[in-house]
């Protein structure tokens, strides 16, 4: 069966939303709102071609290959496409210190780094090399979640998978991530006037960054959930962020069973009763299964069902990429979810221009990546990875339950 429109929800809606079993996440009226409003792409060409170096996990195409794929699929409509402006200094500095954005341009503009950035500022290191566009493309990123938040000023939807590095430290790179562009597009919604935000993580590694800057702020909430025992290792049961933060790791070989629990036992709540103004989601693919840097087992069913929830959740919505080391399960996770916004189904095969765009990828870190399997040149959606929902799951979430109340009205 080839890729084609669809009307409503996609093909595996009914996986993640049994309403007889959960109830309605949404009125029907803010579901007609996103069906009559067309999302918006962001994306930059500064990702083609760029690369941490050959032996770092971020040496693999990403962004650019999500581009690709969906204006193979014929899912960029007129005017849906915004480049990705670059974010001034001045605008970084709305969370980073000038000496750090300072430092950042520096080591971009020598190609190397003294000792005290290296000490200081975390540039030069394993995790955060020196490369060609480290300052040009952690900025392309920023600017793009800035340009998102203004799109989104009277509502709707806007995707940068660009965007996501939710590690990075006000006057420190960390973990792969230069410049921290989730606390910049919450402050710039922030600074539109909104005074009820929210952030949803599900990326596998703890938003450690974004915790830091804003997990006690008074207007916003944030959810993450993340693989327990996981670099950078924060983000615990009882790790409340200043008291505005819904800690939920999980336990490897995390399946679609589970996330759905959590999606409607514990996001969904925490968010109806916060009620926001805008959610924005780091929707990290490092979660699929076939990511090498975690060990959870979901498929992009599960970052599809999120998704969606969140777009009925609130009148903007503003989607972002975040890990994702497997450049197959990245892209068919991204597009997937840039397709369900948009109402295109992903069910069946690709047509020829879709697999030409996957079977150029290469992956030599990996002995599944030289000879990839059919479903990853072939499809985008995953098989459903159903299992066993744990008991350490569900008694996490019900601890995180219990308060919520208190967290949100005290």
């Amino acid at each position: 069966m080839p890729i084609c429109a669809e009307k409503g929800f996609p093909e595996n809606e009914s996986v993640f939303h049994d309403t007889k079993k959960y109830g309605r996440t949404r009125p029907d009226s803010a579901a007609l709102f996103f069906q009559q409003m067309k999302p918006f792409f962001i994306g930059s060409e500064i990702y083609r071609g760029s690369s941490y170096g050959q032996w770092h996990p971020l040496h693999i195409p990403r962004v650019s290959t999500v581009m690709d794929l969906t204006r193979a699929l014929g899912w960029i409509g007129p005017g849906q496409y915004r480049a990705s402006p670059r974010a001034k200094p001045a605008a970084l500095e709305s969370f980073h210190t000038p000496d750090y954005i300072a430092a950042l341009q520096q080591a971009e503009a020598l190609q190397a780094v003294d000792e005290l950035s290296r000490t200081r500022h975390g540039l030069g290191t394993t995790a955060n090399p020196v490369f060609p566009e480290m300052f040009r493309r952690p900025a392309t990123g920023a600017g793009g979640v800035m340009l998102a938040a203004e799109l989104v000023r009277e509502g709707g939807v806007v995707h940068v998978p660009g965007g996501g590095t939710h590690h990075a430290m006000a006057e420190r790179a960390n973990g792969f991530c230069y410049l921290n562009d989730p606390v910049l597009c919450l402050l710039a919604l922030r600074g539109l006037g909104l005074s009820r935000i929210a952030y949803v993580d599900i990326d596998a590694h703890h938003c450690d960054g974004v915790e830091a800057a804003l997990g006690g702020a008074e207007d916003m909430v944030l959810v993450s959930v993340h693989e327990e025992r996981r670099w950078p290792f924060t983000g615990a049961l009882e790790d409340t962020g200043g008291g505005r933060a819904f800690n939920l790791p999980v336990p490897r070989g995390f399946n679609d069973s589970e996330m759905r629990v959590v999606l409607h036992r514990l996001i969904l709540p925490v968010l109806e009763r916060f009620d926001p103004q805008a959610v924005v989601l780091q929707c990290g693919a490092d979660a699929v299964e076939e990511d090498p840097l975690s060990r959870l087992s979901l498929s992009n069913n599960a970052h599809v069902a999120v998704a969606l929830a969140l777009r009925d959740l609130a009148p903007r919505l503003i989607v972002l990429g975040g890990g994702g080391y497997n450049p197959w399960s990245v892209a068919r996770a991204w597009t997937r979810v840039w397709g369900a916004l948009n109402g295109w189904s992903a069910a069946g095969v690709l047509p020829e221009e879709a697999q030409a765009v996957l079977g150029a990828l290469t992956w030599n870190r990996r002995a599944s990546g030289r000879v990839p399997p059919d479903t990853w040149r072939m499809t985008l959606e995953d098989a459903p990875r159903e299992g066993e929902v744990r008991a350490e799951v569900l008694e996490r979430v019900e601890a995180l339950r219990g308060r919520e109340v208190m967290a949100l009205t005290g």
